[in-house]
């Protein structure tokens, strides 16, 4: 590793003020991080301790590599000396050590089984080999960490979350598809209609966390729980979401999701999703998107998500609504391009009326953004008259493999119109009807308090009018689809369909429990 700094110590100790955050950074419990920040001084502290008796690092990275990563190194040498020292990476296989050290040992001791360091380091230090961590406007501190632990290497899409309160009294409730043999295909929806808990009172479901088979972990793209309406009739069995059975395609007010990256979530102190009542859900459409690109063949899932609910209930009940793009059969980008933004927009204004009742103000507290692997970046925006109001929510530095449902600083009340826009930098070309991995997605989901009947709102453009404007002939959305998808794309024409597609006329469809309207 080139040069470090030695401390010819037998031990460095300084006390470690109580860090408010802790979590397990692999799925064996090898490595666990506690971490806590200062918004007045702009520091993050940490403590990151490993099952290793080596040198352990520890840092943050902006594309998931070495090159331009910044990072400390730490341990202790058979003599007892401890090393500490910030480093930058060059390229893949070279690392050096920074002339300005801006990480501060807190801690760094070893037993017979681990290593454990202790530091902190301002957001910003002006070192040109430093990354910032980024401060959202919506989130507060963001940061991608990577850790080694001799052979061990993790990625991994950190936010800070509040502080939250655990009742005294709660239940876990699993909901997982059972001993399901996953086809031997690249992109699998299997869904399955699952009882909610049954409680003779009303309760309210206030965590949840995915379970995934140990040997499936790179298998599993996400889970999504889909609240049924009560007078939903519901087939049996596991069936695809998207196939001939139009019937495991119903229900659409989502419940918990989880993808990949994602870990534990638990919605605020004053907040639950309600079950027990007349009005509540009895049984969720659970859906399990596989990717099983090597196509394995012998693979049996019992995935899920473990749901936790209690007694103790909070002072509102949480609803989430489904917004973006409606993904087919009219969603398209096209290929060869760097860059391409697509649009969907919700009008909430209908929301009234396609409730059945007055819908109080939505105060949104945390989101969901999903996208495939041609998404770079997603951005909820909020409009009126015309005017941007605010940024909901985004993510410039989306990533595929590090999804999390994210808490926002504070709650924002939604009032009408919201407007979503991604940009996209496309691998493939997408033209297909189903819903494949590498085709894509543009969705936010927004967890909001107090719950109405609305689960979705989602937009895409005219086909028809962006076909007109690429000089198509088109009388209808099929035949505008049909017509982009013999288009010679060039530079100029990629450029026309992005302008028509944000001035198009939008098509809104917006669902209730039981059922949609445009």
């Amino acid at each position: 590793l080139g040069f470090v700094v030695l401390f010819k110590l037998l031990f460095i100790h300084s006390p470690v003020s109580r860090l408010r955050f802790s979590t397990f950074l692999d799925p064996r419990h090898q490595t666990h991080l506690r971490w806590d920040y200062d918004d007045e001084l702009a520091i993050m502290s940490f403590e990151f301790q490993a099952q290793s008796t080596g040198w352990v690092a520890f840092g943050f990275t902006v594309n998931k590599e070495i090159p331009g990563a910044d990072f400390v190194i730490g341990g202790v040498l058979p003599d007892g000396s401890i090393y500490f020292s910030d480093w930058h990476g060059v390229n893949k296989d070279t690392i050096l050590e920074d002339e300005r050290q801006d990480y501060e040992l807190l801690s760094l001791t070893q037993d017979a089984k681990s290593t454990t360091m202790a530091f902190r380091r301002p957001y910003r230090t002006c070192d040109e080999h430093d990354l910032d961590i980024t401060v959202s406007k919506t989130m507060g501190p963001v940061f991608y960490l990577f850790i080694y632990v001799i052979i061990l290497f993790y990625f991994i899409l950190f936010f800070i979350p509040h502080e939250l309160n655990q009742p005294s009294v709660y239940h876990e409730y699993d909901l997982k598809i059972n001993d399901y043999p996953v086809p031997e295909e690249e992109t699998t929806y299997a869904c399955t209609f699952l009882p909610l808990p049954i409680v003779k009172t009303k309760h309210h479901i206030y965590k949840f966390e995915p379970k995934i088979t140990p040997r499936n972990i790179t298998l599993v793209h996400h889970i999504i729980a889909y609240a049924c309406g009560n007078e939903s009739v519901l087939p049996s069995g596991v069936s695809d979401c998207y196939g001939a059975d139009p019937d495991f395609s119903l229900c659409s007010q989502i419940m918990a999701g989880w993808a990949v990256g994602g870990g534990t979530y638990m919605f605020p102190n004053e907040t639950g999703f309600s079950i027990g009542t007349p009005i509540d859900p009895q049984w969720v459409r659970l859906e399990i998107h596989y990717s099983n690109f090597d196509l394995i063949p012998g693979l049996i899932d019992n995935s899920g998500v473990r749901l936790f609910y209690t007694s103790e209930l909070r002072p509102y009940d949480m609803g989430v609504l489904h917004t973006g793009i409606l993904t087919f059969p009219v969603h398209f980008i096209p290929p060869q391009t760097d860059s391409f933004m697509s649009y969907g927009f919700c009008n909430t204004s209908h929301f009234h009326e396609i409730n059945g009742s007055p819908v109080q103000d939505m105060h949104i507290f945390g989101y969901l953004l999903h996208t495939h692997l041609a998404g770079r970046g997603v951005r909820g925006v909020q409009y009126r008259n015309g005017k941007q109001l605010r940024i909901i929510c985004e993510d410039n530095r989306y990533d595929f493999n590090l999804q999390e449902t994210r808490d926002l600083k504070k709650p924002i009340i939604l009032k009408p119109p919201l407007i979503m826009e991604t940009p996209y930098s496309l691998r493939f070309p997408v033209f297909e009807n189903k819903i494949f991995t590498l085709n894509e997605m543009c969705l936010i989901f927004l967890f909001y308090y107090p719950r109405n009947n609305i689960s979705n709102c989602i937009g895409l453009p005219d086909i028809q009018y962006v076909a007109n404007q690429l000089g198509l002939e088109a009388n209808d959305a099929t035949e505008g689809m049909m017509a982009i998808s013999s288009v010679q794309w060039d530079n100029e024409t990629v450029k026309k369909a992005e302008k028509a597609c944000k001035e198009a006329p939008q098509i809104v469809s917006i669902k209730t429990i039981d059922v949609s309207r445009l």
